[in-house]
């Protein structure tokens, strides 16, 4: 297995559709890149520049994020999220965060994900339900 240690770097886009904005969201009545879907799309980013670096029994799940969107993305446009490792502390791993579309940055931060045993994590999910 691959040692994952700072320097990591994620990316994924995606085009600003009606499935993604925050009308659709209900996080506001405006046809633009929604919010939530700009989050979803960095924690996407940070999943990506550490995936091949995980065994197949092990993920990494999203704690804690830390964002600021900056300017209004508007339907048809690409967006581009990318996710630099910069942190690791055993299990805790923390990410710069940025977003930008065809024209600017439009979104920045931090987000920190935990590797997670995959087996367990979902035993302890489903005591929930019991």
């Amino acid at each position: 297995m691959k040692k994952i240690k700072p320097g990591l770097i994620g990316r994924v886009s995606t085009k600003v559709t009606e499935m993604n904005t925050a009308r659709k969201y209900n996080s506001g009545r405006v046809d633009v890149y929604a919010t939530p879907a700009m989050i979803a799309l960095m924690e996407q980013a940070a999943t990506k520049a550490v995936a091949d670096y995980l065994p197949a029994d092990k993920a990494t799940v999203g704690t804690n994020v830390e964002v600021k969107h900056l300017v209004a993305t508007p339907l048809g446009m690409e967006v581009t999220a990318e996710a630099e490792l910069v942190e690791v502390d055993g299990r805790r791993l923390g990410f710069e965060v940025r977003v930008e579309d065809e024209v600017e940055e439009i979104g920045a931060g931090r987000h920190e994900r935990f590797i997670i045993e995959l087996d367990k994590f979902h035993q302890r999910a489903e005591k929930k339900s019991n």
